[in-house]
């Protein structure tokens, strides 16, 4: 007991095996089991950068394919756009025919009065001569 005492006093202490040791039986004891919940912790930090990892990973896979989608919307507002602008192009080259036609139906309605005028003066020119004979 007393050399015991005394390694103890020095810092040696004898382990279940008998074996001398620098730490209590106890205190290796805790150090082991700190030891090995520190290697639990690092493989948990571990896991969860993976999980991180992925989650990075599916939010970026998400972004891009967010922002395939507004591309396409974009694409598809401009197509849009330019075929409104193609109809509004037809619709003022029609309407500038509907005009021209117009024009060109009053010249003819003119032309046709002013034919139906000589018509008359002549049917009036040719009954006088007959007339006069």
């Amino acid at each position: 007991g007393m050399a015991q005492a005394a390694l103890g006093a020095a810092g040696l202490h004898f382990d279940e095996l008998n074996k001398l040791r620098v730490l209590e039986p106890g205190v290796a004891e805790q150090t082991a089991q700190l030891r090995e919940e520190c290697r639990d912790f690092l493989g948990k930090i571990v896991e969860f950068q993976k999980i991180v990892g992925s989650l990075i990973e599916l939010v970026d896979q998400l972004a891009k394919a967010a922002e395939s989608e507004k591309m396409k919307a974009i694409g598809a507002r401009n197509l849009l756009k330019s075929i409104a602008k193609q109809r509004e192009a037809q619709e003022q080259q029609l309407q500038a025919l509907i005009s021209e036609k117009k024009i060109q139906l009053e010249r003819y309605r003119i032309e046709y009065e002013t034919l139906c005028k000589i018509e008359a003066d002549q049917n009036e020119f040719i009954d006088q001569f007959i007339f006069q004979k």
